[in-house]
């Protein structure tokens, strides 16, 4: 259980180190959200000013943030765990993370996309950034749990 939890802990660590590279001002997907939060339409001003004023609460959504990742990380973890205790070989969890990603995240991110305020080839733009992100996130929990838990 110590193992799992472990995982669970270095897992969100490396899903927030993903996503400050994935959405990198100077990665396209940086660029797209970017656009999806109207940035792109601000001068330098206007930016630093909503910064500013983000700034005091932007503790509250990186901790939320990595609670959700944990619990992600977590499931990943037990999942390995599991499948490795009752004799499944290890790499089986990428076919599992593969369908979780499919059946569960995809949809969700679909549905956020679909009922939000994205519109036209950002909206798809937005869709298949999120998702890849996940998805690549996910993997690379899975390879290193696959590493940790024997």
């Amino acid at each position: 259980m110590g193992t799992i939890i472990l995982v669970g802990i270095l897992g969100a660590i490396i899903s927030a180190i993903t996503g400050t590279l994935w959405y990198m001002n100077s990665t396209p997907m940086g660029k797209w959200h970017m656009q999806y939060l109207g940035f792109d339409k601000l001068t330098e001003v206007e930016k630093k000013k909503l910064m500013a004023e983000a700034k005091p609460r932007m503790w509250k959504n990186y901790s939320a943030q990595i609670i959700l990742s944990l619990l992600t990380s977590l499931f990943i973890a037990f999942v390995t765990s599991y499948t490795i205790k009752n004799g499944g070989p290890a790499n089986a969890i990428y076919s599992y993370v593969l369908m979780i990603w499919i059946a569960f995240t995809v949809p969700i991110i679909g549905q956020n996309i679909l009922w939000g305020k994205s519109e036209g080839s950002l909206a798809w733009k937005r869709f298949f950034s999120d998702s890849f992100y996940n998805l690549i996130t996910f993997l690379i929990i899975a390879f290193v749990t696959t590493l940790i838990i024997k």
